[in-house]
């Protein structure tokens, strides 16, 4: 299955860490965002299967930048990934309608088997 994926991070090492490891797996990026409102706009204009959502950015946080994507698109399915591990963070990014969650810093391993399972959920 092909799926096409949008990065949203205001670090570009990570954007392009995330960049390299997705396309090894043969995926596709369609755009990389630094900030919410990016993702917002690249969102709309490439209609990603998956969005890797980072959640404290500078101009407007992901958590926000989620809130508005499925409002538009109530069908995107958005991976929250934060340096952040609290417990309440989490609550609220999957309250905002994230499909699951990623700790940086982060395995290769880990957020391959977290976009395959969401690109399970695509199938369905």
């Amino acid at each position: 299955m092909s799926v096409n994926i949008l990065i949203v991070d205001d670090a570009p090492f990570i954007r392009e860490l995330i960049e390299q490891i997705v396309t090894k797996e043969g995926w596709t990026v369609v755009g990389q965002a630094e900030n919410g409102k990016q993702a917002i706009s690249m969102a709309t204009e490439k209609n990603p299967d998956v969005i890797v959502m980072d959640l404290i950015m500078p101009e407007m946080s992901g958590l926000d930048a989620t809130r508005e994507i499925l409002n538009n698109n109530p069908d995107a399915k958005i991976i929250a990934c934060s340096t952040v591990n609290d417990q309440n963070l989490i609550m609220r990014a999957l309250d905002a309608g994230c499909v699951n969650y990623i700790t940086k810093p982060f395995e290769r391993e880990k957020i391959v088997k977290v976009i395959k399972s969401t690109f399970d959920r695509l199938k369905k």
